[in-house]
């Protein structure tokens, strides 16, 4: 009890080096934390966009993006066609632009996809949907930031369309897009006759690894992977969580220099106190206790400090309408364990050097320091 009386006893007495200590790990607990939440969000979202009511897709071997998928209309009446085949939704991914916003995900979709019938209509009436000339349907929170209701017309890249429903969906992604019967998506992006994906879902899924199988065999340029299969495997999902901890890490490690800058002054501005804990009978493995004791308490305190930061930050950034409804946070227990523990590594890595300096403090030689 009374050596960790004595390591907040030493931080009280340098409490400006204590906090910026601090500042650094709480910092980098923010910066991960709001960081990787983001990232999983967005690919929850995107993952969502994908399965609705859906066991399998369908999409263009060797793409880089599922933007630049096709499957053609061809393709999808054979898909249809397949025993093992309940339905088959295709849909078809773009960004249009309007005055104010510059990016702004459109979604073809046919009349009968689950997406505009399980949405919330808060106006226009979903059994319309591909029927009137030169409509289109928003998203609520695509609305709100476009600033149109129902009725009213709305420049959209280098054509004008009537705001003829919109609807509310659970995605961010969704509900902050638009929405245009697939033919007239297809005409919008020159992608005549194209979908980008197709949404299976199977009589049997059971049936998956058969499925995928005879697509391969059927159709050489596409590829089905289940649901589960594409979110492990999907090479943009990779980039984003592998960019996502690397950037975290060095906000960590730049908090850790922050500590081990921190300890290392700690330790030279009190080389005659240490002397003198030596004389009392402090053995070497007690002083570096010490330093370690107080990294521990930094990093325990930045850790409390950044995660109140970082969920005040995406507390702030979901609710914010420049962000449109797209960041939706999502915080996993494996995401807060495995920052807790890069926390605390960071810290004690940083005291490594000042707790071995301070052990190797000769108490004769020290009390004569200046």
């Amino acid at each position: 009890m009374r050596f960790l009386a004595l390591v907040f006893v030493n931080l009280r007495r340098h409490k400006l080096r204590a906090l910026i200590g601090v500042a650094g790990i709480s910092f980098g607990v923010a910066a991960m934390l709001t960081i990787l939440s983001i990232v999983n969000g967005a690919i929850g979202m995107f993952e969502r966009i994908l399965s609705v009511e859906s066991h399998c897709l369908v999409f263009e071997r060797n793409v880089s993006d599922l933007f630049f998928s096709s499957v053609t209309d061809e393709q999808v009446v054979a898909l249809r066609k397949m025993e093992w085949v309940e339905s088959a939704q295709p849909l078809l991914f773009g960004l249009v632009s309007t005055p104010g916003h510059p990016i702004v995900t459109c979604f073809g979709v046919e009349g009968d996809n689950p997406r505009l019938t399980k949405a919330k209509w808060r106006s226009g009436r979903p059994e319309d949907f591909g029927k009137i000339a030169g409509g289109i349907w928003l998203g609520t929170r695509a609305a709100d930031f476009l600033k149109v209701e129902l009725g009213q017309k709305i420049e959209i890249g280098r054509g004008e369309f009537l705001v003829v429903g919109v609807l509310s969906t659970e995605n961010g992604f969704e509900d902050g897009g638009v929405f245009l019967p697939l033919s007239e998506a297809q005409k919008f992006f020159h992608r005549e006759g194209l979908a980008s994906i197709v949404a299976i879902k199977l009589r049997d899924q059971a049936k998956a690894a058969e499925f995928s199988k005879a697509v391969a065999a059927e159709f050489s340029g596409l590829i089905a992977l289940e649901n589960r299969e594409f979110n492990q495997s999907y090479t943009q999902f990779q980039i984003l969580h592998f960019t996502a901890w690397a950037v975290g890490i060095c906000a960590f490690l730049l908090g850790g220099l922050g500590v081990a800058n921190t300890m290392l002054l700690s330790v030279f501005s009190r080389i005659r106190e240490i002397a003198v804990l030596r004389v009392c009978g402090f053995s070497s493995w007690q002083v570096s206790g010490l330093i370690f004791g107080e990294a521990s308490v930094i990093a325990t305190a930045g850790l409390m400090v950044g995660f109140g930061l970082g969920g005040l930050a995406l507390f702030a950034m979901g609710h914010a309408p420049q962000f449109q409804g797209y960041v939706q946070a999502v915080v996993k227990p494996a995401m807060v364990e495995g920052i807790i523990a890069t926390s605390l590594v960071t810290a004690l890595a940083g005291a490594i050097y000042p707790a071995y300096f301070a052990s190797k403090i000769q108490p004769a030689e020290a009390l004569r320091y200046e």
